[in-house]
């Protein structure tokens, strides 16, 4: 049952880290009257039942009327036809009034007078309580995306993320009755989630062993999806899935981040080049050495390391001077 309840705190809840013990699940600094309960399934028939007795009332109610018009043509009394008529026709209505159609996908609050009395989950023509209110609620899963926040990462580079979250109502008394606007609720609390996780990760790992928003995708999708369930669980709404779908570096650091990229690229791929050129260097020595080709000394040896990594590692191509002979 959904009642209001006013929590009292001890002083020293005050203290509690919230990470630990999140908003969503504690109220910190302020002694507020909350909504508490849980969905429970609300009594409910097939409208198929109540229908043709409806209809049975109604043509009562009509005969009764026809022979309350011949009696007055006749000149005999006429009240108790009216009488039954009017009574066929208000319970005709009072029957038919809780006939509502649920589609699949969709529930209803039940509620009789203000009082919660539960969730009807049937799909069909069904017939509720009479005199009660009823509340669509889907129970669809809806997805959307959040607006691209500019935030600091780890780092306090300012970068801009989106995600897309796909969640679902798993109870409806707490998502009517816990708060104002579960649909907003979620919007907002998805958003601050992801603002938060955002700001404990860098962009970018440079040192390789580390998370990153941009290398550890799978991870923190999977850490934002907790941190958004937690927040919303008040609401009685559950995650189903949440996807990083926009990343990148702010406009006004973009261009030095990607010139730090490039730089980054490059230097990977001169290391790759120069590793290369070592073992090159080292095999052609030690071939000359193994087949005697060619008696080189040390010095030669240098000078031919020299121009063998200049030729490897060089951007451009090699342009040869043919020694024509030896100076005397």
């Amino acid at each position: 049952m959904i009642e209001l309840s006013t929590a009292t705190r001890d002083p020293e809840d005050v203290t509690r880290d919230p990470q630990i013990e999140p908003l969503a699940d504690r109220p910190v600094g302020h002694d507020g009257t909350r909504v508490e309960g849980e969905e429970r399934r609300a009594w409910a028939v097939s409208g198929f039942l109540v229908l043709p007795v409806a209809l049975v009332l109604a043509g009562v109610g009509v005969w009764q009327v026809v022979l309350a018009a011949q009696a007055g043509i006749d000149g005999s009394a006429m009240g108790l036809n009216f009488a039954v008529a009017g009574l066929c026709v208000v319970l005709a209505i009072l029957l038919t009034s809780p006939l509502v159609v649920i589609a699949p996908g969709e529930t209803r609050v039940v509620q009789f007078f203000g009082r919660y009395i539960g969730t009807v989950r049937r799909t069909g023509l069904t017939w509720v309580v009479p005199l009660s209110t009823r509340r669509r609620v889907s129970v669809r899963l809806p997805n959307f995306e959040t607006n691209a926040l500019k935030v600091n990462d780890a780092d306090g580079n300012p970068v801009e993320i989106a995600a897309i979250v796909v969640w679902q109502v798993a109870d409806t008394a707490k998502a009517t009755f816990a708060v104002e606007n579960y649909d907003h609720f979620v919007a907002v609390q998805s958003e601050a989630a992801l603002r938060h996780v955002a700001t404990t990760h860098p962009y970018d790992d440079t040192t390789g062993h580390g998370t990153s928003l941009r290398g550890s995708t799978d991870m923190v999708s999977d850490e934002l999806a907790h941190e958004v369930a937690q927040r919303i669980v008040v609401a009685g709404v559950e995650v189903i899935e949440v996807r990083i779908s926009h990343l990148a570096y702010a406009p006004e650091i973009g261009q030095a981040m990607l010139q730090r990229q490039q730089a980054g690229a490059v230097i990977a791929a001169r290391s790759l080049i120069v590793d290369g050129a070592v073992g090159m260097v080292e095999m052609a020595l030690a071939r000359l050495d193994r087949e005697g080709v060619v008696a080189l000394n040390e010095d030669r040896k240098a000078a031919m390391v020299s121009n063998l990594l200049v030729v490897l590692c060089g951007d451009q191509r090699a342009t040869p001077v043919v020694n024509a002979g030896l100076s005397t």
